[in-house]
């Protein structure tokens, strides 16, 4: 019995697509969060909560970049 192999473009789109879409619940779910009936927050935490969301996104985006300037370089 024969076993198809998944090329790398096959396989990058199964697992993006599941794991965009898990973040995608995650975010929607953290959404829920906003319902001030059910929860209490202030907007600097919000806004940390955020912060940290954009800056993961940042470094993770900077990954599938090949641009020199996305990558931090030592100088003295």
């Amino acid at each position: 019995m024969e076993k198809v192999r998944e090329t790398k473009d096959e396989r990058f789109r199964r697992l993006a697509e599941q794991r965009v879409n898990a973040i995608l619940d995650k975010l929607r779910l953290l959404g829920q969060l906003s319902n001030k009936s059910n929860y209490g927050y202030t907007d600097d935490q919000v806004d940390a909560a955020f912060r940290a969301i954009q800056q993961e996104l940042n470094s993770t985006r900077a990954k599938f970049r090949n641009d020199l300037r996305d990558r931090k370089r030592f100088t003295l």
